[in-house]
């Protein structure tokens, strides 16, 4: 069913305070006003749970109606060129210059370009997806957004919270190893400027001072302009490019091909572990589907500025892998500033600091667009009551969401302080994977499913073509994750393509995109979904219970408060749709 209006375009309707730290702020709805509003809501949990279960919400909803509850617009000003210097922006930091090292050393040895190579199709894929759904649904809210539409708002939920949760931890681990490089370039080691407390658990006690710092460093900028964001991200990128190519060029001066044997140490198995735990290397273009609220020209800017940019993204890093792999044998390669010690190791040691000043510009990007995108998905998140409404504010000077962005690096700076790489990598890879997965299904009901349009029998073949492309990627992760054997792989990847092959054929596509739309649909998301499933099947088990930990939290909040929150203000909004249709009438 429908999801009812919000609250008008015109803003009639909707409480404006002028302070920020009342309750009616945090909890305004007719739940909260009291225990026994609070208690009958707790007693209706059930209804109401369906009701959101049911509820698929308009495009016209989210475009227009979920802006009005942010009070102020946010502006227009952006082109493909800064979304495409974004995307560069945002993905090109940590992973490459931290995470490389670790995985070439541990799991994949100089088949790591091979792990990167499949990282990147995998990612291209996902921009399709997302490069589809930012030109019909230019929203603020990203794949929030879209999943509301395609979805439902408790799939949306759930998304959300991951979608949180990704960014959080992963502006957290570029964070901190910014401070790994920034030591490096002062001729210190990674730790160096970290404190060790002895009493904390041992993965736990290093704590980052320089993370927390730097934080509030980039929250101030993001929450100044978006436009002078922009800027400074572009500028910052050339500079960080033009040393992307000096470490390439400098390093394959000292390249030893003899470096490249054993090419796969660790075999197949390891390059699949590596491509998993790489693919948070990729991770922060989906932070440029944000700002289709703030571009002037969404249907052109939007496909180029992140296809050239995922493009750039890939050659970069297959490139910058293969001159690592070249300069050192992976045995010796540095886990923690790989590109920096490698250049001491062949004799170059002046050009570390060269490098390490890359890393130091490039991670400063990637955590300031991630600051900009992480606002804009918590706003309009709040747009919609399943987080306080006093996170969707838009600042009227600066047309930026500044309670959302502060909030959001506050979170950011406390696991940075605290929460070593290895950790955040693993988790924010399963997060990212997951929603990537999501984004890739909705895509696929958007185009088969027209509410009162698409035939009983179309949307039952479709249910069941759908599960069993997901049944089948899920079983062979997970036949992939227990089993050194192949034989499985004859049953699941036929099942898939079979499905895949099914859908095709016999279902016929019920919505055409208007624009720009994924070319051979369904088969560009469903090899999304099933790479997605694949990968993380490659993700060691204790990251999965942390990210089941944090899944748990998510519902726990969402039956307590998001549930009611966001039930409350559908209601309140069909309320008034209606009395403004009977006025009309």
């Amino acid at each position: 069913m429908e999801q009812p209006n919000s609250n008008a375009g015109d803003g009639q309707g909707i409480r404006r305070r002028s302070c920020g730290c009342t309750k009616e702020d945090f909890l305004p709805e007719e739940s909260f006003k009291s225990w026994g509003n609070y208690t009958k809501a707790l007693k209706a949990t059930p209804a109401r749970l369906l009701d959101r279960l049911m509820a698929r919400s308009a495009e016209h909803t989210e475009l227009v109606e979920m802006k009005a509850q942010s009070q102020h617009e946010m502006k227009k000003s952006l082109t493909w060129w800064d979304l495409m210097w974004f995307g560069v922006g945002a993905v090109i930091g940590a992973g490459i210059f931290v995470l490389t090292g670790l995985e070439t050393r541990r799991h994949a040895g100089p088949a790591v370009v091979l792990s990167y190579i499949i990282s990147g199709v995998s990612a291209m894929l996902s921009v399709f997806c997302y490069t589809e759904f930012a030109i019909e649904i230019p929203a603020a809210g990203g794949s929030f957004a879209y999943l509301r539409v395609e979805l439902g708002d408790f799939v949306a939920f759930v998304a959300a919270g991951n979608i949180l949760l990704e960014y959080v931890i992963g502006g957290a681990a570029v964070a901190r190893s910014w401070t790994s490089y920034f030591a490096t370039l002062c001729n210190h080691q990674p730790n160096d400027f970290r404190i060790h407390v002895s009493v904390f658990a041992e993965n736990y006690n290093r704590l980052d001072p320089i993370a927390v710092v730097l934080s509030i460093v980039i929250c101030g900028f993001a929450v100044a302009s978006t436009k002078g964001s922009s800027r400074l991200n572009y500028v910052a990128s050339i500079l960080h490019i033009t040393v992307i190519v000096f470490i390439i060029i400098a390093g394959l001066t000292k390249a030893n091909p003899k470096n490249l044997t054993p090419f796969a140490p660790f075999g197949p198995r390891g390059i699949f572990v590596a491509s998993a735990v790489l693919f948070f290397s990729y991770v922060g273009f989906d932070a440029v589907s944000t700002l289709a609220e703030e571009t002037k020209n969404p249907s052109r800017d939007i496909p180029i500025g992140l296809v050239t940019s995922m493009v750039i993204i890939t050659l970069a890093y297959c490139i910058l892998a293969a001159t690592l792999c070249l300069m050192q044998p992976y045995q010796k390669i540095d886990e923690d500033a790989p590109f920096a010690m490698a250049f001491e190791a062949v004799g170059w040691g002046w050009a570390k600091y060269i490098v390490a000043l890359g890393a130091i510009k490039g991670m400063t990007t990637v955590l300031l667009v991630s600051a900009v995108g992480q606002a804009r998905y918590l706003t309009h998140i709040a747009r919609t009551h399943m987080v306080s409404p006093w996170f969707a504010k838009v600042n009227e000077r600066t047309g930026t969401p500044v309670n959302a962005t502060a909030s959001m690096l506050a979170a950011t700076a406390l696991i940075a302080f605290f929460t070593p790489l290895e950790i955040i990598s693993n988790l924010l890879s399963i997060s990212t994977l997951f929603i990537f997965m999501l984004v890739a299904v909705a895509l696929i009901v958007r185009r088969y499913y027209v509410s009162g349009e698409t035939t009983s029998s179309n949307r039952n073949k479709l249910i069941i073509y759908l599960f069993l492309i997901m049944g089948s990627s899920t079983a062979t992760a997970i036949y992939w994750a227990t089993s050194d054997e192949w034989i499985g792989f004859a049953v699941t990847a036929p099942i898939w393509f079979l499905s895949t092959l099914a859908l095709w054929i016999s279902v016929p596509q019920a919505k055409k995109p208007r624009v720009w739309g994924v070319p051979l649909v369904p088969w560009v998301p469903s090899i999304s979904i099933a790479i997605n499933f694949f990968l993380l099947g490659s993700i060691d088990a204790a990251s999965f219970e942390r990210f089941a930990i944090w899944t748990g939290i998510l519902l726990v909040y969402y039956f307590l408060l998001g549930l009611h929150a966001s039930y409350d203000t559908a209601m309140e909004s069909k309320i008034q749709a209606a009395e403004e249709s009977n006025s009309s009438v």
